[in-house]
């Protein structure tokens, strides 16, 4: 699973597994809490180039992987490798070439706009003239380029969640983490989101998208996993997963079936 192809050569890091390598490889990933099996032995791989979808039910454990992802949640069992390296003996280098989205944007309220930006580029080691470029591209087409002086505790929910996608794509990272990138966003910068993520995966990128709205998923990704109960119990292509129905058809049938069973 996980489709691959080359990324372009400002990729070519040295010391960073290239070529066919996936970029991100979840092996038998499992995570407890008190004794109780949050997720159990979840196994996947994303490519570079490809976007996979991450979909389940609340409680499911999707937040779970995806903190583990990310490098924010220790975890029991298996191994997260992110090109190459592991996500346990090199968590550092890990979090360089990712970028994570999170399902609730919480920022600092006390920092404009543009010093939030400029934070997360000094903390990537983003030069000035790339990071005044990167600022001005990307805010500039999600509509917030003329509100980047002003606090982020004046930020409308949607305002925060354009923030914190500019910040993402800031450092031109290797892997994109998105949880629920959509919500708040007016249809025309959900509209140059999709663009921006399409264009990232051309340019040899891999984005890990979970989501609860499934026709986005299903247009968007090259593959998906649906997990129930801490367990993958469908993965592939999407249009495998699918069959002749629907993504949402398809998980609301899994979700009957594990209630009747």
């Amino acid at each position: 699973m996980g489709a691959t192809q080359n990324g372009d050569s400002r990729y070519a890091t040295a010391g960073w597994a290239g070529g066919e390598q996936p970029i991100l490889v979840v092996d038998r990933y499992a995570k407890s809490y008190g004794g109780r099996r949050a997720v159990d032995g979840v196994s996947l791989s994303v490519g570079a180039g490809s976007v996979f979808g991450f979909v389940g039910h609340n409680g499911a454990g999707k937040t779970t992987l995806i903190r583990s992802i990310v490098g924010a949640l220790a975890f029991n069992e298996g191994d997260i490798r992110i090109c190459g390296r592991s996500v346990r003996s090199d968590p550092v280098d890990c979090k360089r070439v990712v970028a994570y989205v999170p399902d609730n944007p919480d920022v600092y309220g006390f920092l404009t706009g543009s010093q939030y930006l400029n934070y997360v580029a000094d903390l990537f080691g983003v030069g000035v003239q790339e990071r005044r470029e990167r600022i001005a591209h990307y805010a500039g087409r999600l509509g917030i380029d003329g509100r980047l002086g002003e606090l982020v505790s004046a930020y409308s929910h949607g305002m925060r969640q354009k923030l914190v996608l500019v910040g993402a794509f800031l450092h031109d990272p290797r892997l994109l983490v998105l949880d629920e990138p959509f919500v708040g966003l007016d249809p025309e910068a959900a509209y140059e989101l999709r663009t921006m993520m399409q264009e990232f995966v051309a340019r040899g990128g891999a984005i890990f998208l979970s989501s609860h709205v499934l026709d986005t998923v299903e247009k968007l990704c090259d593959e998906v996993a649906i997990i129930r109960r801490g367990r993958i119990v469908r993965v592939g292509p999407t249009e495998e997963v699918r069959g002749d129905e629907s993504l949402e058809q398809v998980f609301l049938e899994l979700a009957r079936e594990v209630r009747n069973g």
